[in-house]
């Protein structure tokens, strides 16, 4: 049902001067795909480094929260590039995101999962050692362990969008 209330918007949107232009120019997609994946490469390593920390599996030596010092802004400033390239991507070729019920389920895991990081993150700003309590390391782990299962299914669902075509 979200897809048919989509149509008339892909409709719109791909009648519109920009994506006319995103179109015709044929090395403007190929490239905004590339700045795409490096984004998507550099918040995944980003989030990596700190749900392993969460987990106790890596950077003991640290605390939590200069972890999330260290490499939380990569993962704002990186989603901030995703939103720019993606949102030129659907503009330029609206029909198949927008009418894509995977690119749907895409978007959906990524609330979700930035939600959750902005949500594991935000106790740093006021205690420091807030994960660090016995009885709040379980649910840090658990956090964590569900950050990187989101995650891998954004980017699992990226590339899938582009077999998911009807």
């Amino acid at each position: 049902m979200a897809l048919e209330a989509l149509t008339p918007v892909a409709t719109w949107l791909a009648a519109t001067p920009m994506s006319r232009a995103i179109g015709d120019v044929h090395w403007i997609t190929p490239a905004v795909q590339c700045v795409h994946i490096l984004a998507i490469a550099v918040v995944m390593s980003a989030i990596l480094m700190m749900d392993l920390r969460l987990l106790g599996a890596a950077g003991r030596d640290d605390a939590m929260q200069m972890s999330a010092r260290r490499y939380l802004p990569w993962v704002w400033w990186s989603l901030l590039v995703l939103f720019v390239s993606g949102s030129t991507l659907i503009v330029g070729e609206p029909r198949r995101s927008l009418q894509n019920p995977i690119f749907l389920l895409k978007m959906a895991l990524l609330a979700g999962s930035a939600g959750l990081t902005a949500l594991t993150q935000r106790p740093f700003g006021h205690d420091a050692g807030f994960w660090q309590v016995p009885r709040r390391r379980y649910a840090a782990k658990a956090l964590a362990a569900a950050s990187l299962i989101l995650w891998v299914g954004i980017v699992f669902a990226g590339r899938w969008i582009a077999y998911a075509q009807e």
